[in-house]
C-alpha cells in the first residue's frame, strides 16, 4: 500500500521516494517535450496549414501565455487540495487537448487546443516539483532537484528528436498523438507511485490573489509576444502592458495585506530567492530563443530534414543530463554563487558560438556552441531551482515550485518574442533588395518567413530561385546572430548581478 506523505521521516524522506523521483520527471518531460516537438514541426504546420510567420509564432506562444498565467493559482490549488489529484487532473487534460491537436484542422483550432494543453501543463508542472521537494529529506533534496532541473532541461532536446523520428514517417499531427499513449502510463504510474500531499494547515486558497496574478501574468506574456508582431508601440501591446503593470501592482499590494497570501512579495527580499528567478528566467531565454532559432536554421538554411536537424541538437540534452546531477555536489562543496555564476558565464560563451554561424559553417561550431551552452545551463539551473524552492516553507511548495516554473515560462516567452524578433529584423533588414524583382504580394511573403520566401521561389525560374534563397538564407543566419548575442549580453549581465550580489555562503 502506498504511504502518505504524512508518514514520511522528515530526514530520509519517503521510502519509495526514487521512483516518485522517475515519475514525477516522465511526467514533467511531457510538458517539456511539447513545446520543443512544435519547433521542428514548424515546416510541416506551415505547408500544411498555410499558417503565416505570425500564426506560427501564436502556435509555440499560445501553451507559453496560458501556461505562465495559470502557474501560480495551480500551484496554490495543488497545496490546498493536494499535489498528486493536480498532476492527475492537468495530465488528463493534457491528454484530451493532444487528441484536439492531432486532429486540429486549421492554425485557428491548433491555436486554440496548444492554449487547453498549456492550462493541463500549468497543472502537471509545479506538482511534480512540489511532491519531489516533499518525498525528499534535506540531505537527498538538492540531487532530486538537480535530476529534476536536468530533465527538464533535456526533455526540449528529446522532443526534438523524437518529433524528427515520428516527422519521417507520419504527418504533423503525430507529434500530438505520441502524447496520448504517454499520458496514459504517466496517470497509471502516479496513481501506483505518487504520495498525496498538501498544506497540512489547510490555508484558504487567495481567489483575489489569483486573478490579479493570472491577468498579470497573461497580460505581460501576451504583450512580450505581440511586441515583436504589431510593434512595441501599437496600441494593444501598449494597453497590454498597462494592464500587466497596473495588475501585478495590484497582486503585489494585495498579498502585502492579505491575510492568507498566495505568494508572499516578501520573499523577494531573500536575495538567493530573487536571484534565483532572475538566473532562470535570463537562462531559459536563451533556452528558447536558442531552440527556437536554430531548428529553423538547420533546416532552411543548411538543408537538413525534421530528424537530421533534432539528432544535430542532441548534445545539449546529453551534456545537460549528464552535468545537472553533479551541481548538487558542486554548489555543496564551492557555493551556490560560485557555481551559478560560473555556469552562466560558459553558457554566454557558447550562446557567443552559436552567434559566429554562417550559412556553410561545419557542425563542429555548432556542437561547440550547444555544448557550452548545456554545461553552464547544467551547472546554474539546480542551484537556482533548489533556492527558490527551499525558500518557501514546505506547506508552500506547490506555490514555490509554480514560482520556478513561471520564471521558466516569462524568460521562455521573452526568449522567442525578443530572439524571433531580432531574427526577423535582421532577416528583413539583410534581405535589402533581393525582392525588388518580385510583384507586391510575393515580396510581402517573402520578406514574412523565410518558410514564405522558399514559397515564392518555388514559381521562379531555377536561377533566379537560387539567387532568393541564398540571399534568405545569409538574411536569416544575419538574423539569427543578433539573437544569439543578445542572449549571450544577458547571461552576461546575469553573472554580473549574481556575483556581486548573492549571499557569500555554501548554502543553497
Amino acid at each position: 500500500m502506498r504511504a502518505s506523505i504524512e508518514k514520511t521521516d522528515a530526514q530520509q524522506g519517503h521510502p519509495s521516494r526514487w521512483a516518485v523521483l522517475w515519475v514525477m520527471c516522465g511526467s514533467l518531460v511531457l510538458v517539456v517535450v511539447s513545446v520543443s516537438s512544435l519547433n521542428v514541426a514548424i515546416p510541416p504546420i506551415q505547408r500544411a496549414l498555410g499558417a503565416s510567420g505570425s500564426e506560427l509564432q501564436w502556435i509555440i506562444a499560445s501553451y507559453a501565455l496560458v501556461f505562465a498565467g495559470l502557474l501560480l493559482p495551480a500551484g496554490a490549488i495543488g497545496d490546498r487540495f493536494g499535489r498528486r489529484g493536480a498532476l492527475l487532473g492537468g495530465l488528463t487534460v493534457f491528454g484530451i487537448a493532444s487528441v484536439g491537436g492531432m486532429l486540429a484542422g486549421s492554425s485557428s483550432q491548433l491555436i486554440v487546443w496548444r492554449g487547453i494543453m498549456g492550462a493541463g501543463a500549468a497543472f502537471i508542472m509545479p506538482a511534480t516539483l512540489s511532491i519531489v521537494a516533499t518525498v525528499f529529506g534535506p540531505s537527498e533534496r538538492p540531487k532530486a532537484i538537480a535530476i529534476w532541473a536536468g530533465f527538464a532541461g533535456a526533455g526540449g532536446v528529446i522532443g526534438l528528436i523524437s518529433s524528427g523520428l515520428l516527422l519521417q514517417s507520419f504527418w504533423w499531427g503525430s507529434v500530438f498523438a505520441v502524447n496520448i499513449p504517454l499520458v496514459l502510463l504517466m496517470l497509471i504510474a502516479v496513481v501506483i507511485v505518487a504520495p498525496t500531499s498538501k498544506d497540512p494547515e489547510s490555508s484558504p486558497l487567495d481567489p483575489v490573489g489569483g486573478v490579479l496574478s493570472i491577468v498579470g501574468l497573461v497580460s505581460l506574456v501576451y504583450g512580450i509576444i505581440e511586441g515583436p508582431e504589431s510593434g512595441w508601440e501599437a496600441t494593444q501591446t501598449v494597453v497590454a502592458f498597462v494592464i500587466a503593470a497596473a495588475s501585478l501592482t495590484a497582486f503585489v499590494t494585495w498579498e502585502l495585506r492579505a491575510t492568507w497570501p498566495m505568494l508572499d512579495p516578501r520573499y523577494f527580499t531573500d536575495r538567493r530567492f530573487s536571484l534565483g528567478a532572475i538566473t532562470i528566467t535570463v537562462a531559459f531565454f536563451g533556452i528558447f530563443g536558442m531552440f527556437f532559432v536554430l531548428t529553423q536554421f538547420l533546416q532552411f538554411v543548411q538543408g537538413y530534414n525534421a530528424l537530421e536537424a533534432g539528432l544535430r541538437i542532441l548534445p545539449y540534452g546529453v551534456v545537460l543530463l549528464i552535468v545537472s546531477p553533479r551541481a548538487a555536489d558542486l554548489t555543496e562543496r564551492h557555493g551556490a554563487r560560485i557555481v551559478t555564476t560560473t555556469g552562466m558565464v560558459i553558457a554566454a560563451v557558447g550562446f557567443g558560438a552559436l552567434a559566429l554561424l554562417e550559412p556553410a559553417s561545419n557542425y563542429a561550431l555548432i556542437a561547440a556552441g550547444l555544448i557550452l551552452a548545456a554545461l553552464g545551463t547544467g551547472l546554474l539551473m539546480p542551484p537556482a531551482t533548489t533556492a527558490l524552492v527551499a525558500a518557501l516553507p514546505p506547506a508552500k511548495a506547490g506555490v514555490g515550485s509554480a514560482m520556478n516554473d513561471t520564471t521558466r515560462e516569462v524568460g521562455g516567452a521573452l526568449g522567442i518574442a525578443v530572439v524571433g524578433a531580432l531574427m526577423s529584423v535582421g532577416y528583413r533588414s539583410a534581405l535589402g533588395n533581393a525582392t525588388n524583382s518580385l510583384d507586391p504580394a510575393a515580396a510581402e511573403e517573402a520578406t514574412d518567413s523565410f518558410g514564405g520566401l522558399l514559397s515564392v521561389s518555388a514559381a521562379l525560374e531555377p536561377a533566379a530561385a537560387q539567387d532568393l534563397v541564398r540571399a534568405g538564407q545569409s538574411a536569416f543566419t544575419n538574423g539569427m546572430q543578433l539573437g544569439m548575442f543578445t542572449a549571450a549580453a544577458l547571461l552576461s549581465i546575469g553573472a554580473v548581478l549574481v556575483a556581486s550580489l548573492h549571499p557569500s555562503t555554501q548554502q543553497n
